[in-house]
C-alpha cells in the first residue's frame, strides 16, 4: 500500500481553530514557499470562514489572498471548503450564484472544492459539484460524520457511494467536532474503500484527543490522505501537528519519506508560526489549546460547550447546564437525528435551552422551525410530527419536500441582480464582486468605501493587528448569535462557529 498522502491547514482550519480566523495573508507569506515545496498533497489556504473573517476583521478582499497566496504556492494544489448551496454564508445562494462562485475561484487558482452540507443533503451538494467539474477541477463530497441511531457506519458508506455516483473525485469523512472514534474511522475508511474507485480522505480534530489515533486507524484501514497543521496552529482544536504525527507513523508500512531537510522547514516554519501566534494572542486561548473531554459526554463542538457556559450564566440558568444538555438528544431525535456542525449545532443548544426555560416545545427558535419544516434541507431521519405541526403554526408557513434553494415564496438575487445593485452604487460589478457581494454585503461596501480600515494596536509592535470586533466572542470564527425575542425580552443562546 502507498505512502499516505499528508495535507496541511495551516493557512486555513488551522488559524480559524486556534485563533479565530484572524492570521492575515502578510503573516502566511513568510512560510509560503516552504509549504509549497514541503511535498504536502494538498495546502487549504481558503474557504471555511476565512472569506467571512478575511473581510469583516481584516479588510482584506477575499479573492486577493487567494491570488497572494496561489501565487506564493504555486506547485502544491490549492483547496477550500464550500457549504454547498450556502457557499461559505449560512443562507442558500441560487445555482447561478453558486456556478459563479465556484468558476471565479478557479479562475483564481483554486484546485479543490471540498464540498458538503450540513444534514448530509446531497441535493444541496449537487450545484456546487457541478460547477467544480464544470471549471476542470477537482470535487470533493464531503460526508459530515456525527452520532445518532441513524447515522451508522453503513448509512456513511451509502452516502460516500451516492457522491461518486454524482461524479465527485474523492470522498471525504468531515469529523468538525474531532469526536470520530478510531474503529469506526477504521470501518468506514475499510467500507469506502471497497465499494468507491476513488479515493478517500479523512479530516477531523483534536478536540476530544482522539484525532491522532483516529488518523492512525484510517491509515491503517486505507485512508488516502489526512489533514494536519503546524505548531501552535495545531492540536486542541485544530489537526494533529504533522512533526508529531510524524513521530507516531515512524516505522509504519505508510509512513511518508521525510528528509532531514523536510523536519528542518518544519522546525522554520514553527517558529515565524510561533510568533505570529503571539501577534493574535487577542484571540487565542487555553480552552482551544487542550482536550476538552466534555465533547465526547455532549457531542458538541468544544467550542460550543464553554460559550453555552457563558450564555447560560448571563441567563441565569447556569444551574441548568446539565438539564439543557440532556435536552439536545431529545432536540435532535425530534429533529430527525441532524448531524451537530455548525449551524445546526447551535440550533439544537438554542432549542435545548428554550425547553428547559419554558417547557418542551412551548416556544419553537425560528432556525428549529426551518429545520423541522425542511427549509434546511432533508433531515437523516422524519421529524417528529407534532413538532413539525407546532413550528409550522409558530413559524406560519408549511413544510416543504423540495431543495430550500426552490422554496414557494423564496426570493434570491441573481447574478444579473446582483451585479446591476454594485453598479447602482458605482461599485465594482465583476463576478468577484458579486458573488461577494451576494454573502457579506454590508462588509463589502465597507471595504470598498474605506471605512472598515482596521486599527492597529501597540502590542506587539512589529505585526499591527486588528481591534476585536464587539460581537466577537473567545471562540474560533466569524459568529453570529441565535435568539428569540419573548415578551419583548431578546434571549440569546449559543453562537454560531464558521468551520
Amino acid at each position: 500500500m502507498e505512502s499516505v498522502i499528508l495535507n496541511n491547514n495551516v493557512l486555513r482550519d488551522g488559524h480559524q481553530s486556534l485563533a479565530s480566523t484572524r492570521m492575515r495573508t502578510e503573516q502566511m507569506l513568510p512560510i509560503c514557499e516552504q509549504l509549497d515545496n514541503w511535498g504536502f498533497g494538498a495546502l487549504e489556504t481558503w474557504g471555511g470562514a476565512t472569506i467571512d473573517s478575511g473581510l469583516r476583521f481584516l479588510d482584506e478582499f477575499p479573492f486577493d489572498r487567494l491570488d497572494a497566496l496561489k501565487k506564493a504556492c504555486p506547485k502544491t494544489p490549492h483547496m477550500m471548503l464550500l457549504r454547498g448551496q450556502n457557499i461559505v454564508q449560512y443562507a442558500h445562494f441560487p445555482d447561478d450564484v453558486v456556478e459563479a462562485f465556484v468558476k471565479t475561484s478557479a479562475d483564481h487558482g483554486m484546485n479543490i472544492f471540498r464540498i458538503f452540507d450540513a444534514l448530509n443533503d446531497t441535493r444541496n451538494m449537487k450545484c456546487a459539484i457541478d460547477a467544480a467539474k464544470a471549471a476542470g477541477q477537482q470535487a470533493h463530497g464531503t460526508i459530515c460524520y456525527t452520532n445518532s441511531p441513524v447515522h451508522t457506519v453503513e448509512k456513511f458508506i451509502e452516502m460516500g457511494v451516492e457522491l461518486e455516483k454524482m461524479g465527485c473525485d474523492a470522498i471525504v469523512i468531515k469529523d468538525m467536532a474531532g469526536l470520530i472514534p478510531p474503529m469506526d474511522a477504521f470501518y468506514i475508511v475499510k467500507g469506502l474503500k471497497e465499494k468507491l474507485k476513488i479515493p478517500v480522505w479523512i479530516h477531523t480534530h483534536d478536540t476530544a484527543g482522539l484525532g491522532a489515533s483516529t488518523y492512525m486507524s484510517a491509515i491503517d484501514a486505507g485512508v488516502d490522505a489526512i489533514d494536519l497543521s503546524i505548531s501552535p496552529f495545531a492540536n486542541g482544536t485544530g489537526q494533529p501537528d504533522t512533526t508529531r504525527m510524524l513521530a507516531l507513523l515512524k516505522g509504519h508500512s505508510r509512513c511518508p519519506e521525510v528528509s532531514e531537510g523536510q523536519m528542518a522547514s518544519l522546525r522554520e516554519m514553527r517558529t515565524h508560526l510561533e510568533k505570529a501566534y503571539g501577534e493574535l494572542s487577542d484571540f487565542t486561548g487555553h480552552k482551544n489549546e487542550v482536550i476538552d473531554v466534555d465533547t465526547l459526554e455532549y457531542q458538541v463542538p468544544g467550542g460550543m460547550l464553554s460559550n453555552f457556559r457563558t450564555q447560560l450564566r448571563e441567563q441565569k440558568m447556569e444551574d441548568k447546564f446539565e438539564e439543557v444538555f440532556r435536552e439536545i438528544p431529545v432536540v435532535r431525535e425530534a429533529l430527525g437525528w441532524i448531524p451537530l456542525v455548525t449551524p445546526t449545532s447551535q440550533i439544537v443548544g438554542m432549542q435545548a435551552f428554550l425547553n428547559v426555560k419554558f417547557g418542551r416545545w412551548k416556544q419553537i427558535s425560528p432556525q428549529a422551525a426551518d429545520i423541522a419544516l425542511g427549509y434546511y434541507g432533508r433531515c437523516p431521519a422524519p421529524v417528529d410530527p407534532e413538532v413539525q405541526k407546532l413550528a409550522a403554526k409558530q413559524a406560519g408557513k408549511e413544510p416543504i419536500t423540495c431543495r430550500p434553494v426552490e422554496a414557494p415564496g423564496a426570493e434570491h438575487k441573481h447574478m444579473d441582480d446582483l451585479k446591476k445593485e454594485l453598479e447602482a452604487k458605482n461599485f465594482p460589478s465583476d463576478p468577484e464582486h458579486c458573488v461577494i457581494h451576494a454573502m457579506f454585503p454590508p462588509q463589502l461596501e465597507a471595504h470598498l468605501k474605506g471605512t472598515n480600515k482596521p486599527k492597529p494596536v501597540a502590542k506587539p509592535a512589529e505585526t499591527p493587528k486588528p481591534t476585536p470586533a464587539p460581537e466577537t466572542a473567545t471562540s474560533a470564527g466569524p459568529q453570529k448569535r441565535y435568539g428569540l425575542t419573548i415578551n419583548g425580552k431578546r434571549i440569546e443562546v449559543g453562537v454560531e462557529e464558521v468551520i
